[in-house]
């Protein structure tokens, strides 16, 4: 079985681009005008200040410049922070992916091997794994804890055996704790059988240096399995402060 998902929820970055073609074509049409206006302006200097003008910019070409400058940095800025937002909501849901795949792929091996333990450690480890419905089991990354066979959501972070933060594999530490999921982006929290994955840097991360950053706005829970025969819930992305 896999794990069960509530329904897709969460912002629709694209909806924006309509607003932002908008806006540049309007502001597009000012700049043209303005261009033209100072354009008519310079024309009716007389030649000989002309003469003058000529061995520099003059006043009104700079004002051109200016304006221009300033209206495109006006469209640039906002969609600059937009596609940082974006970045950060496709980075969270292909986290809440990886958590899917690896519950899916570890209670798979559950069943395959069928409770039998292990006969050697797993490795790159000294446990050898049990197999059993809420015991151990070896993984190509290491040893996962199981919740009625599924990766266990109620693992503290940098525990020695994982959950499903670990079986995920969202960064390069097995079993991180939160300085070394803050160091990749990522901040977690743990609350009895629910783990909570998150996306700093937006605007709803917690204050403080990293090593203990979270940001509960731009996250996914995971609910470990309550029962033997049922699957962990997995939360659609909550994206209001990525």
């Amino acid at each position: 079985m896999a794990p069960v998902e509530s329904p897709a929820s969460g912002s629709n970055p694209s909806s924006e681009a309509g607003i932002y073609r908008k806006s540049y074509k309007y502001t597009a049409i000012f700049a043209v005008a303005l261009s033209q206006r100072l354009c008519s302006i310079h024309h009716l200097i007389g030649k000989n200040d002309m003469k003058k003008l000529h061995s520099g910019f003059t006043l009104i070409e700079l004002v051109i410049v200016i304006a221009i400058i300033g209206i495109l940095a006006a469209i640039a800025l906002p969609k600059f922070v937009s596609l940082q937002r974006d970045a950060r909501i496709a980075k969270l849901q292909a986290a809440r992916g990886a958590v899917n795949a690896a519950a899916a792929i570890v209670h798979a091996a559950y069943l395959s091997r069928s409770g039998v333990p292990d006969t050697a450690a797993c490795p790159g480890t000294s446990i050898t794994a049990n197999n059993a419905l809420n015991g151990t089991l070896c993984t190509e990354n290491g040893v996962v804890l199981l919740a009625n066979g599924y990766p266990s959501g109620a693992v503290f972070l940098g525990a020695t055996t994982p959950g499903i933060i670990g079986a995920a594999g969202l960064v390069s530490t097995f079993s991180p704790n939160l300085a070394q999921l803050n160091a990749e982006g990522f901040g977690a929290s743990v609350a009895g059988n629910v783990t909570r994955i998150s996306v700093i840097g937006g605007p709803g991360t917690s204050s403080g240096s990293v090593g203990s950053q979270d940001n509960p706005t731009c996250s996914f829970t995971y609910a470990s399995a309550g029962t033997s025969g049922a699957a962990p819930v997995v939360s659609p992305v909550t994206t209001t402060g990525c």
